[in-house]
């Protein structure tokens, strides 16, 4: 299950403001690659947050309250970046846009948790690259000064 699709952009613009801030040409028709180029950079963007504490894209099914929540913070990312394209962006815009960003941080951090959300899968190149085993050091840097 996506967080948005551009019926879900649609809704939160308008139909008019989902048409002006991709019809470049003015055909009056919105440009639905300019639309899947917002909405694919919005769910990227909120991915990179999430990707180091859970695994992307997350599962929302078990938890809908969950759905709602990141679709709201994705819409709003997706929002900014159709709006950045047309200056200047309206500060509503630019306040939610730094909201869903400082929510994305804080779960980045650790300090909101998702419930619905698996650990991401290990990761080798962040394991250690060897382990030592066995007895410790025998000599030290001090034992040679005399030298």
């Amino acid at each position: 299950m996506p967080y948005i699709t551009d019926d879900d952009i649609k809704a939160r613009l308008g139909p008019a403001a989902y048409v002006q801030l991709t019809d470049d040409e003015g055909t009056g028709v919105e440009n639905l690659e300019r639309l899947a180029e917002a909405r694919l950079g919005a769910i990227g963007e909120a991915d990179s947050y999430l990707a180091g504490r859970y695994a992307v894209p997350v599962d929302l099914t078990a938890h809908p309250e969950l759905a709602a929540v990141l679709r709201s913070f994705v819409l709003d990312l997706a929002a900014y970046r159709l709006h950045q394209r047309r200056p200047p962006v309206p500060p509503d815009v630019v306040r939610r846009h730094d909201e869903a960003v400082a929510w994305l941080t804080r779960v980045a951090s650790g300090v909101v948790h998702l419930p619905a959300a698996r650990s991401p899968a290990a990761d080798a190149s962040r394991a250690p690259a060897a382990i030592a085993l066995g007895p410790g050091r025998v000599f030290r840097r001090d034992d040679f000064d005399d030298a």
